[in-house]
């Protein structure tokens, strides 16, 4: 009888095993609401080579400037700037801090002249950014030392993407502000000049937010872990 019974327990121990290691890989889709900006350049990186090993999970990238719900928009995971975010979110941090930076072709400086302080830009035909959650222009935050001014500016074009806004102030369109990583390339080539480089605002990075609940979900973690791990600040407990 003992021998009968033995092959039948090892079944059932194959199944166990069968069901954790189930249990354990992870499916389904992982929504992460980001700016086109932020995805790009600390997102899409990181999570290319977990997305390999892991064939079963799937990534939704939905880009987004305003702070968005990411209950009621049903996102998994939200990607914005600093770290205050409602009291039933969890925040981690996944990119350093960052820099915004007004920049223009030579072409237009050379044409338009160059702003020597905050109040000139008003003069300027600069290139503005929509929020669309609130679907108004972002203003252009600047700080020196204690300083701290907040400049509506004014302009022929509005996007919400700070691709387009780069190859607008690329094609010398106007001034654009934008991250001062995504501009430092086309600065360095001649492209691109700083414009009030004094007065370039620095603020705390990019982290992802999520609610509490989600911690549950193997895949959000293994998300938050890529993201969080390549910016050198340890893992969530799996």
């Amino acid at each position: 009888m003992l021998d009968s019974v033995a092959p039948k327990l090892e079944e059932i121990g194959t199944d166990l095993a069968a069901i954790v290691e189930l249990r354990e890989r992870p499916v389904g889709t992982v929504r992460i609401t980001a700016t086109d900006y932020a995805a790009n350049q600390y997102v899409w990186p990181k999570l290319q080579s977990l997305l390999r090993r892991h064939p079963e999970l799937r990534g939704e990238f939905i880009n987004d400037y305003g702070l968005s719900n990411i209950v009621e928009r049903r996102y998994d995971i939200g990607i914005r700037l600093g770290d205050q975010v409602e009291k039933d979110m969890v925040a981690v941090r996944v990119a350093p801090d960052e820099t915004m930076a007004i920049v223009a072709s030579p072409e237009y400086l050379q044409g338009r002249g160059f702003p020597m302080a905050p109040q000139e830009l008003t003069m300027h035909n600069c290139i503005n950014l929509r929020l669309p959650t609130k679907d108004t222009l972002m203003p252009w935050e600047l700080r020196k030392g204690r300083k701290r001014l907040d400049v509506k500016v004014g302009g022929q074009l509005v996007f919400n993407n700070a691709y387009q806004m780069l190859d607008a102030a690329l094609a010398g369109c106007g001034l654009a502000y934008v991250p001062m990583a995504l501009a430092s390339p086309a600065v360095m080539a001649g492209q691109l000049q700083w414009v009030l480089k004094d007065w370039f605002p620095t603020f705390t990075g990019h982290h992802a937010y999520f609610t509490t609940r989600k911690q549950s979900s193997l895949a959000v973690r293994l998300v938050i872990n890529a993201l969080k791990e390549m910016a050198g600040k340890g893992a969530v407990a799996p």
